[in-house]
């Protein structure tokens, strides 16, 4: 019996995910075989492609021209709750202004919080952008009741009507997967330039949010606080009004903060478009001047009102304490008095900016330290370029040269890379982790070919054996016809190109924040520092990350990469501590009774109890980078983002679109990949 029994304990077990990977491995090294006789199996023919984009231009522009009188009458109609946010906050005069932010912040939070708003708004006024800044806050102003009320329409409906809660989730995750200046294309034909496109843009951008938690909000209400409505006689109207949404409260008032923060970030982003004066045009404008100390004041402004806004609303969400009533109406009274004295006296306009020879002073700083040091700067971005990034692009192969590397790859270095991958591969499979010796393959095969070089075969099978191993079957169809879309449309390679400056810079982020995230879960003081910098880098908008690249490193790829890494290193970061702090302390215990070391519990123990929770970091990671790669098309990049960026440039609607929504896909399958896996490793752990 034993002597029958040991073949199959020898035997490789075929297992699903098993079976995909290998299947993966045998087409990917069909195509390099065969990519001598069929070049076709590498690059995908141009004449088999179909004039997508010219088919969504012409259907969009139809559609839009003909709603477009009525859009054109909506925004004549949101011009004047427009002008009069910005007369009230323009001409307000700024002490009064000043006055009315530092009440509020008493009133929500006592004197710290009005300390904020009184520095925030003082260095605003003192920086020389107040004019600027009253106009932005003039378009957040509008455009957040806007995107409140569609988020809480979307939210009530979702609730009120199960049957359409499906569609409408899928319809916010589009709304928040295509990319920001996707929205800008189509608006900017309805509306042509100025300050509306930016208006309307952000109430779409920051609805989703707000809708997200006004549906969490009310399936969280308790079933007897909506029975004790029902006993009470109400009607369902009554219910919804004085029972549940009172008793969603809190989570509504986190949409209200996210809200405020989506509409502020899409503001600024609308300024790419100009034709208003706001900080974003300003921020934008100092930055194609190669003026840096002035971008980063702006810059600096942007993220005060950040830190300012998300503050205070974040309060809401809060069960405050309450403050002296009377407190806040002596500072509002304050600030009218200092208004009335300024206006007497003939004082009344914002000072010029006190911070212009500091500006003057960080330019010339930073042109004495790259004068100094650029060399070194450039042996960084060559290095990273050269060694790095450039390999993962376009493989070894192609990135190896004399001028580079000092050498030349050949056919026969090929050759041994796959023989030393074949050697590692056969390592793990004798030690039974045959699925890591298949990875192995797949990965020499990725760094040798590089990922804007793969073959179209390759990637749609990978993509769909994926998405069966984490979610299923019918997600690995869809899967394969969204990528099939991308295909066709004419638009492959610069999706991979995407996916490859994403993928490089989700890997830094994955290996950078991971390790930070262990670094904060065993040390306090780590995490003391790393918690406020994480709040900080959370709250800047998109577009001011790509100053201080900008600063060091000028226009590039690099530039773009580090610009990304920064916006999309913080989920790991916290995701990775939140889900090794909470692991159950009977676990702890168990492991400690047994003998177990420190590092021993760490990885046997901590690590996986954490990997769904991890996971869930990555996932946002994933997303955030997507977000942030169309931004970073202004300092260089290539692929879908400098298309979706040209589009909005040339006001072509079908290559903006099909662009943003090929971008979108990618995000959307990255998404549900990695949430598949996450809910995998919950089931084997036990948790759902």
């Amino acid at each position: 019996m034993t002597e029958a029994t040991a073949p199959e304990r020898s035997a490789l077990p075929l297992t699903p995910g098993l079976t995909a990977a290998l299947l993966t491995l045998l087409v990917g090294a069909l195509c390099l075989l065969l990519q001598p006789y069929a070049p076709w199996l590498i690059a995908y023919p141009a004449g088999w492609t179909l004039p997508a984009t010219e088919w969504v231009g012409g259907g969009l522009e139809t559609i839009l021209n003909t709603i477009k009188p009525t859009v054109r009458w909506f925004s004549w109609a949101i011009s004047f709750p427009m002008s009069w946010a910005n007369w009230v906050l323009a001409g307000a005069p700024w002490a009064l202004v000043i006055g009315t932010i530092t009440a509020i912040g008493w009133h929500l939070g006592g004197w710290r919080m009005a300390l904020l708003g009184l520095v925030g708004f003082g260095f605003v006024l003192l920086s020389g952008y107040w004019r600027e800044s009253m106009n932005t806050l003039s378009l957040v102003v509008v455009s957040v009741p806007l995107a409140m009320l569609l988020g809480g329409a979307i939210g009530l409906l979702a609730n009120e009507v199960p049957r359409l809660r499906n569609p409408l989730q899928v319809a916010l995750d589009a709304m928040q997967t295509v990319p920001t200046f996707a929205y800008l294309t189509p608006l900017l034909l309805l509306f042509g330039f100025g300050p509306v496109v930016g208006l309307v843009a952000s109430a779409i951008y920051a609805a989703p949010p707000m809708a997200r938690n006004v549906m969490l909000g009310l399936e969280r209400v308790e079933p007897e606080v909506k029975e004790a409505g029902i006993m009470s006689g109400a009607t369902r109207l009554q219910q919804l009004m004085l029972v549940e949404i009172p008793a969603a409260g809190r989570q509504i008032m986190v949409g209200v903060n996210q809200c405020l923060m989506a509409a502020l970030s899409m503001v600024i982003i609308a300024a790419v478009i100009g034709g208003f004066d706001d900080i974003g045009w300003e921020v934008l404008l100092t930055m194609r001047k190669a003026q840096f100390g002035q971008a980063l004041l702006a810059g600096l402004v942007i993220v005060t009102f950040a830190i300012v806004i998300d503050r205070m609303s974040a309060r809401l969400a809060l069960e405050r304490e309450r403050f002296d009533p009377r407190v806040s109406w002596a500072l509002f009274g304050v600030g009218v008095a200092t208004a009335a004295v300024l206006a007497l006296t003939g004082t009344a306009t914002p000072p010029d900016g006190i911070f212009a020879g500091a500006a003057d002073a960080v330019d010339q700083t930073l042109g004495t330290f790259t004068a100094a040091n650029g060399t070194a700067l450039d042996a960084i971005k060559n290095g990273a370029m050269f060694y790095g990034l450039l390999p993962l692009r376009i493989g070894l192969d192609e990135a190896v040269l004399p001028f580079t590397w000092g050498f030349q790859w050949t056919q026969s270095m090929s050759l041994w890379l796959f023989a030393a991958g074949a050697l590692a591969a056969m390592a793990a499979t004798l030690t039974g982790r045959a699925m890591t010796g298949v990875h192995v393959l797949i990965g020499v095969g990725i760094l040798e070919t590089g990922v804007a070089n793969l073959p179209w075969p390759f990637v749609l099978v990978a993509a769909a054996a994926l998405a069966w191993s984490s979610v299923g079957p019918r997600f690995a169809v869809v899967t394969v016809l969204l990528l099939g879309t991308i295909l066709v449309s004419g638009l492959w390679e610069r999706a991979l190109l995407s996916l490859y400056l994403s993928g490089s810079a989700v890997a830094a982020c994955a290996l950078v924040g991971g390790a930070l995230g262990l670094l904060a879960a065993v040390s306090k003081p780590a995490w003391a520092i790393l918690r406020p910098l994480c709040d900080m880098l959370q709250t800047i908008p998109l577009f001011v990350f790509l100053i201080p690249v900008l600063m060091f490193f000028q226009i590039g790829e690099f530039s773009a990469f580090l610009a990304i890494c920064a916006y999309a290193i913080v989920p790991m970061i916290r995701y990775t501590r939140e889900g090794l702090v909470t692991t159950p302390p009977e676990m702890l215990e168990a492991a400690t009774a047994s003998g177990a070391t420190r590092a021993q519990i760490m990885w046997d123990v901590r690590l996986p109890y954490a990997a769904p929770t991890v996971l869930l970091g990555l996932n946002q990671t994933i997303l955030y980078a997507f977000a942030m790669l169309v931004i970073a098309a202004l300092i260089g990049t290539t692929g879908l983002g400098q298309s979706i960026y040209l589009a909005l440039g040339q006001a072509d609607v079908g290559l903006g679109v099909s662009a943003g929504a090929a971008m979108a896909i990618l995000a959307f399958i990255a998404d549900r990949l990695v949430q598949g896996f996450a809910e995998d490793r919950r089931r084997v752990l036990g948790l759902s």
